[in-house]
């Protein structure tokens, strides 16, 4: 889903041997592997950051060592910032150095060098040139450059620093120079050759490495392999994880501890499950949603931290073996067996079952308290009043008609207090000496009381003001700017659609006025998740803390649907809902609650839990020829669904042939969120297929644990081994480390 940032793992049926450093096997046990005095706890893992690469630059916060390793461990940098890995797509022909100076002799050119290095800080080399002559035997060189535009840019930081007389020497290189990637530190560079790993290892527990921008804890590999340049991240299993859950399960959005730690747990046991997934090419996992989306030390939050480190150790087992955690993001109601969508064998543990609560909850609120239409303009203010009066800024009105009546300097006085009480302005306001105001003079009364003549001032240009009061030039002075000031910052409605400037200002228009003040100060209403009713008080989730808080028996119940808002006199709710509330005194006064979906399915709350796409023949006929060559389209047939009715065979019927598609390939040839659909078509005026139309639910594989209906299920109060038993039918939950 997008905005909570969940992601889907699209499985792959496909297991390699265990590959562990030096070949050794998996040890779930927690001594200490150590790199060069550089320890990584037990169990570790190597991730996958990169494949084919042909620029990688190493940073580090703090140091790093950085190792040749062959038949032994050679160091090339201590305490090293920055480290550049250049992988050679094609055979490297040529390199580049920058000339700074020559000397007669060896002997003045090594002085020069001593001299010119605080300057130049890259390393400077002393090298005989064939030609000799009258600027010398002997060349000072910086560099080595891959490409003249490195070595140009070199350049014009050297004529910054006074630098004049310099140029590019270029140097050929042979056959056996050129080897399939390089590593450039300090300006040299250094030719590898297939057989070698290099390991950059920080100096020192607390460092940490980066590439791309992100941060990783642990060590990097870099080597090269059939598929060209590989960078690998090694650390510690739940470091790892730490870089993991956030990024398949948002801490932000789905806070949840529990359902944080059901995801911590399944992560880890498909971590350990899949060691050596990618072995041929010397890592474990990769980062990308083919494995599970990891981006390190960068994306940890303390949410996930704590879930990851509160179950150390923990993973999912069925008949003692671990299990193939698999997860998905939005189940659309029902998860399905695996084997329908892998097209691999049947998992026990791994069989479809619906995405409903274990046990139904409800909760009833009750009040006496309503607030009928109040209307002004064609708008439909009472909510906007509901809330002004359960923040005590305007008092209770039994009859909304009083709210079509002029308001009097009176009243105003109060309501203006009340509004300023609320805002933590407590000075005192004397009463108006008039019966009633002006638009204009309300304006400049709440632009003095508010302390705004610098914003009329300063950010009001005098053509708007004469633009939005073209109509009514009888309003001048500083009045007019006021006016102006708060109807274009959307305080004050339009003086056409107020019906002019003239009083009287209704009681209706007042409490839209005050309101748009106070939501331009703070926000009117607090947000979060009801969770559920405890000795009458209601517990919220907010900021992922559970709070609570008294209902008083007169606050305001308001239901939100599609349509907009109304007021009950009871709710029902059975946690989940989201929930907007007022709190006075201590206690709730107006509670609004999301009604959008009467559905008992868990992840209904997702954006994701039903969607529509509607695609033409031609570009479905296109997607489709990318893997089968069918010609033109001509008809979808769903042939078999699963469990959940997702659909596990589909049959496309194009002019060359048909083909029957399975499993999760029919995701992946039609381009859509998930095979919980179905499809109508739109016919053209020849009888033709025009367009296909797909109604679903889901996002995602729809195998495993749904990840937004175990946010759900936290919510509602249960455990994470509730969560994890539920979607991983006859597991347990045991410590392995």
């Amino acid at each position: 889903m997008k905005k909570t940032q969940i992601k889907h793992i699209n499985y792959l049926i496909l297991f390699f041997p265990i590959l562990f450093f030096l070949a050794r096997p998996l040890e779930f046990g927690r001594d200490t592997e150590f790199f060069r005095g550089y320890s990584i706890p037990k169990p570790a893992i190597k991730i996958g950051l990169g494949v084919g690469l042909s620029d990688i630059t190493i940073r580090s916060s703090s140091g790093m060592k950085i190792f040749l390793v062959d038949k032994d461990y050679k160091l090339l940098g201590q305490d090293e910032a920055e480290a550049q890995v250049k992988g050679h797509k094609e055979k490297l022909t040529e390199k580049f150095a920058v000339q700074i100076s020559r000397a007669r002799t060896k002997e003045e050119a090594e002085k020069a060098a001593r001299g010119y290095q605080a300057k130049v800080e890259y390393k400077i080399s002393v090298l005989p040139t064939a030609e000799g002559g009258p600027l010398g035997a002997w060349q000072l060189l910086v560099g080595d450059f891959l490409t003249r535009g490195d070595a140009l840019h070199f350049i014009s930081k050297l004529n910054k620093l006074g630098f004049k007389d310099v140029w590019i020497v270029r140097t050929e290189l042979t056959e056996k120079d050129s080897r399939p990637f390089a590593l450039l530190l300090d300006g040299r560079l250094i030719d590898l050759d297939g057989e070698t790993v290099l390991y950059f290892i920080p100096s020192n527990s607390q460092s940490f490495l980066s590439y791309n921008d992100k941060a990783y804890r642990g060590i990097f590999i870099v080597s090269h392999t059939t598929e060209g340049i590989v960078l690998i991240n090694i650390l510690n299993v739940d470091d790892y994880l730490q870089g993991v859950v956030p990024c398949e399960m948002s801490s932000y959005d789905f806070g949840e501890i529990e359902a944080q730690k059901a995801q911590a747990i399944a992560a880890r046991t498909y971590a350990l499950k899949n060691i050596g997934k990618y072995k041929d090419l010397g890592f474990d996992l990769d980062d990308s949603p083919s494995s599970q989306v990891y981006k390190g030390l960068s994306a940890e939050t303390a949410p996930s931290t704590r879930a990851v480190r509160e179950t150390i150790g923990q993973v999912a087992l069925f008949n003692k073996n671990l299990i193939d955690a698999l997860y998905t993001s939005t189940c659309g109601g029902m998860t399905e067996d695996v084997e329908n969508v892998f097209l691999g064998p049947a998992l026990p543990y791994l069989r479809g079952v619906e995405c409903v609560p274990e046990r139904e909850e409800e909760w009833t609120l009750k009040t006496e308290k309503s607030l009928p239409p109040v209307i002004w303009n064609g708008l439909d203010l009472s909510k906007k009043i509901a809330a002004l009066m359960a923040l005590d800024i305007i008092p209770q009105q039994p009859d909304p008609a009083c709210f079509r009546c002029p308001v009097d300097a009176e009243e105003t006085s109060a309501w203006v207090r009340g509004l300023l009480a609320a805002l933590g302005r407590k000075s005192a306001i004397p009463d108006l000496d008039k019966k009633s105001l002006s638009h204009a003079e309300l304006a400049s009364r709440l632009v003095g009381l508010l302390g705004w003549p610098e914003r009329v001032k300063n950010l009001l240009l005098q053509s708007e003001a004469d633009h939005v009061l073209k109509d009514f030039p009888e309003i001048k002075g500083q009045e007019r700017n006021d006016l102006a000031y708060m109807i274009i910052a959307g305080v004050f409605p339009p003086l056409a659609k107020a019906g002019g400037a003239e009083p009287p200002v209704a009681r209706a228009e007042l409490g839209y006025i005050l309101y748009k003040v106070l939501a331009l100060h703070q926000p009117v209403f607090q947000q979060g998740i009801f969770k559920r009713v405890d000795k009458n008080r209601l517990v919220i989730v907010q900021d992922g803390l559970d709070k609570t808080y008294g209902l008083s028996p007169e606050a305001f119940l308001l239901r939100n649907l599609d349509d907009g808002s109304s007021f009950a006199n009871r709710i029902d709710l059975e946690g989940g809902e989201r929930a907007n509330f007022i709190l006075t005194g201590g206690q709730v006064r107006l509670l609004e609650v999301d009604y959008s979906s009467p559905s008992n399915i868990l992840d209904k709350s997702s954006t994701l839990h039903r969607w529509q796409v509607r695609m033409s023949r031609e570009e479905l006929e296109t997607r489709i020829n990318q893997f089968y060559p069918l010609g033109r389209l001509i008809d979808i047939i769903p042939k078999a669904r699963g469990v959940s009715k997702r659909v596990s065979e589909l049959e496309i019927v194009g002019s060359e042939g048909s083909e029957l598609v399975t499993g999760l390939k029919i995701r992946w040839v039609l381009g859509l969120r998930e095979t919980s659909f179905v499809v109508d078509k739109e016919v053209d005026a020849k009888g033709g297929t025009s367009f296909f139309n797909f109604s679903g639910r889901g996002w995602g594989h729809g195998v495993g644990l749904c990840q937004v209906g175990a946010f759900r299920l936290a919510q509602t109060g249960h455990s994470y081994k509730d969560i994890l038993k539920k979607y991983y039918q006859g597991i347990t939950i045991d410590k392995v480390y």
